[in-house]
């Protein structure tokens, strides 16, 4: 349930520009508004260049390019074509479209990235897939490992391979999904300026322990199930509705991993409308872990809020709770506030007697793919050190 931003309005006004030909598709016929509705269920196989700009802090920014396929069948192809014909602007949505994508990036402290994925929708969408493979040379800075809080963040070097594939079934006609999740990585790390971090009075074997955890190879491999409740009224930017997911890892020495734990992982997300103009949105999240060894910094669950960098807060149990509140004055154009609490604690007892870490920010969005309902625009978040800006296609979370 981890959300990547890597898509970018820029991007996607290039690829508008990079067909004059086919402008007809860029132009919504009920408001003669800029849309891609036709655009991507017409061009279902067509290539689109999207540049990514990434905002990450942790990473120090970064570019890329990402190209995206819609694949559209006939059943959505029958269906966008019966809404086109309807004298007045449809209220409802056109079925999911399946969504492959590669893409390659670069930042500024020298990480980079390639891979590529699959959002599959079968079956008037009573089969979901999600599935990804990719490698990458990261390098963050980590202010904690395990139970060890750092005086100095330490520099560590993540060469890793990545393999992720989930699917889903439909539980009779219930909106319920259930089914088998996987996920395997292969890294190997190194960390950087290690011994500059640590005061006298560190013991060496505390030193010595940490240098061992840092500098290896490690392979961890899991495999579960996920359990999905789906009301949303669309996948992309939901209005109303509600979407709760269930995710549990067993990572074992019997299918491959070099530690053995377990990880669960739980997201809430409530979406109202409470009139024409105004709607609202709160997210709940929740990970674990349970492990008797210690883990690698890539594996231990972190705070994944707007305002805070990848990486910046991990523990062994996070939660977080986070709302927003959107202002929809045009039909096209929206405004929006947020505001959002996590906690991380490596004792699940202590985990809200600690203290909060709060972020808070605004945006604004663009209704760029009606018939998909898909809004895209830029959040700008402060947290507990910094303020940061995202790149928003479709809902934050």
């Amino acid at each position: 349930m981890k959300r990547y931003r890597l898509y970018s309005l820029p991007g996607i006004l290039l690829g508008f520009l990079a067909a004059p030909a086919a402008a007809s598709q860029f132009t919504d016929p009920f408001d003669g508004k800029f849309d891609m509705s036709g655009y991507l269920s017409e061009n279902a196989f067509g290539f689109l260049p999207v540049p990514i700009i990434i905002s990450e802090p942790a990473v120090d920014q970064g570019l890329g390019l990402m190209g995206m396929f819609f694949h559209e069948d006939e059943e959505a192809a029958a269906e966008r074509k019966k809404m086109m014909a309807e004298s007045e602007t449809p209220t409802r949505y056109l079925l999911p479209p399946s969504v492959s994508a590669v893409a390659a990036a670069y930042t500024g402290n020298e990480s980079w990235m390639l891979g590529g994925g699959h959002f599959g929708f079968y079956r008037e969408g009573r089969i979901r897939y999600q599935g990804g493979a990719g490698y990458g040379d990261i390098n963050l800075d980590y202010y904690s490992i395990g139970d060890v809080v750092l005086p100095k963040p330490i520099s560590l070097k993540t060469e890793a391979l990545f393999v992720s594939n989930t699917l889903k079934f439909r539980l009779g006609e219930l909106p319920l999904f259930l089914g088998p999740t996987q996920t395997y990585i292969e890294a190997e790390l190194s960390p950087g300026g290690l011994a500059d971090i640590f005061p006298p009075n560190i013991p060496d074997d505390v030193v010595d322990g940490l240098t061992d955890l840092l500098s290896a190879d490690v392979t961890t491999s899991g495999v579960g199930f996920e359990l999905e409740f789906d009301l949303r009224d669309n996948i992309f930017s939901p209005t109303k509705g509600f979407a709760y997911t269930l995710d549990y890892l067993a990572y074992r020495d019997s299918i491959g991993s070099d530690i053995d734990y377990d990880r669960w992982e739980f997201e809430g997300l409530n979406y109202f409308k409470f009139s024409e103009y105004w709607r609202g949105a709160v997210r709940l999240g929740g990970e674990s872990v349970d492990s008797d060894d210690p883990l690698p910094p890539f594996a231990m669950p972190a705070l994944d809020m707007r305002g805070i960098p990848a990486a910046r807060y991990q523990a062994e149990n996070v939660a977080v709770i986070e709302g927003e509140v959107t202002w929809q004055f045009t039909p096209r154009w929206s405004a929006l506030a947020f505001a959002g609490a996590g906690w991380i604690e490596n004792d699940s007892d202590e985990l809200f007697g600690s203290s909060s870490l709060v972020s808070r920010g605004a945006g604004f969005r663009y209704q760029i793919a009606r018939q998909y309902g898909m809004h895209v625009g830029i959040d700008v978040a402060r947290g507990p050190e910094d303020t940061v800006w995202y790149i928003q296609v479709g809902s934050a979370w």
